[in-house]
């Protein structure tokens, strides 16, 4: 919220914007801004900024944002806490950052100069790739269609490919209570919860919020409640996801009103849209990362109104979506574009979207960690290196996915992380959700989740440096699976042709 505080926080907003340089192993804190290159630790983990990182942008809360985890897992000392609560907005936007840049941080050595002999064929390049004699290189839409699907067909990237797919939007539209031709997974859902237990449960609910539009949203993902070997265990899977993001949602759109006679469990889904923000309202542009000049304005880019002033990308909905790089890539998953919602993001408030954001997270991958739905259903399983760091099956476990960075790793329960947990308990009683002794339920001990972890999967594509000898010039033209942010979004159609394009001046035809 941006609520005007005393002189004294305005002395400490001000004075926080002085970008810090910061050494290896400094422990982040909130107050400061970092410049791009800088290492910090932060729950144990090293991460490096890409770009410009302003005040209490935290490590490790967003796959889109500036921290990012060093790719060798680097456990750093960390001795000092992040804060209880999490840091206020100031009131004004946030300071432009500086201009990412396009390119890796650590980008490969190009390979040598001189190509190897032709091959024994005779041919002078293999099939699939020719110079364009305009300039550039033409390659088969075979041979790239070929290679991304050989570089996706991992076991956890085809689980991945079929945990996020979707359903088509003119029949999630057509989608109403109790209608015979709904799919399989909303009459699972409408069996376990109906239109009266749903206004029960969020009493205090917006009213964009409404039974009709989180049928749709969980149409829109056929894995949420998905089937199963058995129809009793997809009714207990369905009934424990329910409580799991009724959970979230309680706490991140919540009341939190000790004094109403509604109990603060069935508070939820009460913020449709950031509280203090409106698309006509002063402050909460949440645009500060638009600018045309950086890839991610170049990837994402904002809407302008009728003053030519960028659009705001305030928290919205009840996953409280916010800024240009979390609502393109949303659109990108319900529309094949990502101009939809960045020319539109009142929509993610007054559609079915206000309810499909948060389905999207819970089924979406956020690497290193993985989806909170595999980890419901239990096909999430910690290796030896989740172990290590305590992350453990549970609820626990989507606390740490969610807002681990704040909430989990101190050796003690946070009252956000307690909340949750008590939201949890009365929505399993509710929904005859049997928790086991055995479930973690709390994240207290668990550092965050890390390269080497069992969901760690790279979902972004960038150039292949590798030399392929029967290849003009010798390039490989092709792309590779990278653990740090690009502008190619592996789970996005279409982005694995775009970074060939780009990367080596071709056309793919």
């Amino acid at each position: 919220m941006n609520i005007k505080k005393s002189i004294t926080l305005a002395v400490m907003t001000a004075l926080s914007t002085i970008p810090w340089q910061s050494t290896a192993n400094d422990v982040w804190q909130q107050s400061i801004s970092y410049t791009a290159g800088s290492e910090v630790c932060f729950a144990s983990t090293l991460y490096k900024a890409r770009w410009w990182a302003n005040p209490g942008e935290e490590p490790g809360s967003s796959q889109w944002g500036a921290w990012v985890a060093k790719a060798d897992s680097t456990v750093c000392d960390n001795t000092v806490s992040p804060p209880v609560e999490p840091p206020v907005d100031p009131v004004d936007p946030p300071v432009e950052p500086i201009d990412p840049p396009v390119e890796p941080i650590d980008p490969p050595i190009q390979p040598p100069a001189e190509p190897p002999v032709t091959p024994p064929s005779g041919d002078p390049y293999e099939t699939g790739v020719t110079k364009n004699p305009a300039g550039g290189y033409f390659i088969n839409p075979a041979l790239v269609a070929n290679t991304e699907l050989e570089k996706t067909s991992s076991p956890l990237f085809s689980k991945v490919k079929n945990t996020i797919r979707k359903l088509d939007n003119a029949s999630v539209e057509s989608v109403t209570p109790l209608r015979a031709a709904n799919p399989r997974n909303v009459k699972r859902l409408e069996a376990i919860l109906d239109q009266a237990s749903f206004e029960f449960l969020f009493a205090q609910r917006a009213p964009e919020y409404t039974y009709r539009k989180f049928l749709q949203a969980v149409a829109k993902f056929p894995a949420f409640c998905d089937d199963y070997d058995s129809e009793q265990q997809a009714e207990a899977v369905c009934r424990k996801a329910l409580a799991t993001m009724f959970a979230h949602f309680t706490q991140e759109t919540g009341g939190h009103d000790p004094h109403s006679a509604i109990p603060q469990w069935r508070q939820g889904l009460y913020f449709i849209r950031e509280a203090g923000c409106s698309e006509t309202s002063a402050g909460c542009g949440y645009n500060n990362s638009c600018g045309p000049s950086t890839w991610q304005g170049q990837t994402w880019p904002c809407g302008t109104d009728e003053q030519g002033l960028y659009l705001k990308y305030f928290g919205r909905g009840a996953k409280q979506l916010s800024y240009n790089y979390n609502y393109g890539p949303f659109s990108d998953a319900m529309f094949g574009d990502v101009n939809v919602l960045l020319n539109n993001p009142e929509l993610v408030a007054d559609t079915w979207l206000n309810l499909a954001s948060a389905v999207f997270f819970f089924v979406y991958p956020q690497p290193p960690k993985p989806d909170m739905m595999s980890v419901v259903d239990g096909s999430w399983v910690p290796n030896e290196a989740d172990i290590a760091r305590g992350i453990s099956p549970g609820f626990g476990a989507t606390i740490n996915i969610i807002n681990g960075g704040i909430e989990c790793g101190h050796g003690y329960d946070k009252p956000q992380a307690l909340n949750r947990i008590a939201y949890y308990e009365q929505f399993a009683a509710y929904l005859n959700v049997p928790i086991d002794n055995n479930e973690v339920l709390n994240c207290s001990n668990q550092d965050s989740f890390t390269n080497d972890g069992s969901g760690a999967l790279n979902i972004h594509w960038s150039e292949d440096w590798s030399w392929k000898q029967y290849r003009p010039d010798g390039k490989s033209f092709e792309c590779k699976l990278v653990p740090y942010q690009t502008p190619y979004f592996a789970l996005s159609e279409g982005a694995y042709k775009r970074c060939v394009e780009e990367k080596f001046n071709a056309t793919v035809e």
